[in-house]
């Protein structure tokens, strides 16, 4: 179970890092993020309010307790994630900007899996789903 843990806090904390440190520009409404939201031909005033979301989730994933809302953070950053990619893609911006969002992707799993694995440990049940 320590191993588990360890895999689980480094996968953890290095998404809730890199998703903070997207979520404060967003969130702040900086000139780069605006550029990046017009880029995009999103609205300025979608920045703040996805940079809280962020925020929000990776306080959600943090947190020990509230299970379903954990279950929720990690749905919506896969959602984020997911509309980041896409929207590079549509735009046309090259593959290695957009495809480093799998990064994320890995991240995220990773931060997932692990998270069930050790409420799975602490319970004592069987994980067949994620073996």
């Amino acid at each position: 179970m320590k191993k588990t843990k360890i895999t689980y806090w480094i996968f953890t904390g290095i998404l809730s890092a890199l998703t903070l440190l997207g979520a404060i520009p967003d969130l702040l409404s900086t000139p780069e993020a605006l550029a990046i939201f017009k880029h995009l031909g999103y609205p300025a005033y979608l920045s703040p309010f996805l940079g809280l979301a962020k925020i929000l989730g990776v306080i959600a994933i943090l947190v020990p307790r509230f299970p379903r809302l954990k279950e929720w953070a990690y749905a919506g950053l896969f959602f984020d994630f997911t509309g980041a990619m896409y929207s590079g893609m549509a735009v046309g911006d090259p593959v290695p900007q957009w495809a480093a969002i799998s990064v994320a992707y890995i991240l995220l799993f990773g931060s997932y899996v692990f998270y069930h694995r050790l409420t799975v440990a602490k319970e004592n049940t069987p994980l067949t789903y994620l073996r």
